[in-house]
């Protein structure tokens, strides 16, 4: 019993002397980390100001305008850049030259057809066409029903004559509407393949960004943003040359298609004057 009791003393004097050891390393372990916290953040400190200033200095010295953006790229952006603004320039001057063409010419064949609808006969229509323009539709598909009408002279079908005259009308319809849609294709072109042009300039500014991260081993905002700069450019400039393009293509595919239904009235007008011209001759034919 005495032998236990002198035991648990000298095992409570070990464990007080041991706490106190344990106190003591704590407290001078926290002092050499907190004198070492202090001695090292001013150099954390003055290493991430510099860094800072580096990368704020070298961004805020970039030309990040337009202009300055195609004066970094190198040759093969600038070049992508340069042939969608010479698209673009394409499609404004079919804009302007096509509107103008497509609004004379409508102006013109309501003026011609509001000349033809009175008349009673083929001669009557085709002595009003001698004081219509040189390249009026008008005249010109008179002209095909006339040639016809004096070619058939000595036929005695009139629904052969009819035929041919209409056939004749058909195609110069057709000639006529193709020769309206010149220039249409070029839109439908460029609106096709200039956003792949201008992916084209994307994929290479990123590629040569991720170049001058590899040469300069750094991830810095300065060595990256030039390179993603001129990609975005590029895919700008590409949609800004084929959203125009497609809503032009649009607007003269409908523009076509109502002035042909307008041709093709006054040929449904001419081939009533030849077929009305026939008939009335008919008996006459007869008789002689």
């Amino acid at each position: 019993m005495a032998l236990a009791e002198n035991f648990l003393a000298q095992l409570t004097l070990f464990n007080g002397k041991f706490s106190r050891m344990l106190k003591q390393s704590l407290a001078l372990f926290l002092s050499f980390g907190i004198a070492g916290y202090a001695g090292a953040d001013p150099l954390i400190s003055e290493q991430g100001s510099s860094i800072q200033n580096v990368s704020t200095g070298g961004i805020s010295s970039l030309d990040l305008s337009i202009f300055g953006m195609y004066q970094q790229a190198d040759i093969v952006v600038k070049s992508v850049m340069i042939g969608l603004i010479v698209i673009s320039v394409i499609t404004w001057t079919i804009l302007f030259a096509k509107s103008i063409a497509l609004l004379r010419a409508k102006q013109q064949l309501r003026r011609e057809y509001r000349l033809l609808f009175p008349s009673n006969s083929l001669s009557t229509a085709c002595e009003l066409s001698q004081s219509f323009a040189e390249n009026s539709i008008s005249a010109a598909l008179l002209r095909d029903a006339q040639d016809e009408k004096q070619l058939s002279t000595h036929a005695s079908d009139l629904n052969g004559i009819k035929d041919r005259t209409n056939f004749r009308l058909d195609r110069r319809v057709a000639a006529y509407g193709r020769q309206l849609a010149k220039g249409n294709g070029y839109l439908a072109t460029i609106g096709a393949v200039a956003p792949f042009i201008g992916l084209f300039g994307t994929v290479w500014g990123i590629m040569n960004s991720f170049i001058g991260i590899a040469h300069s081993q750094t991830t810095n905002l300065a060595v990256v943003a030039p390179g993603i700069a001129e990609a975005l450019l590029a895919t700008a400039m590409g949609l800004i040359a084929a959203i125009p393009a497609v809503v032009i293509y649009n607007l003269f595919s409908r523009m076509i298609n109502e002035h042909r239904a307008q041709v093709g009235d006054a040929a449904a007008q001419i081939l009533l004057l030849l077929s009305r011209d026939l008939d009335l001759n008919a008996p006459q034919k007869q008789v002689g």
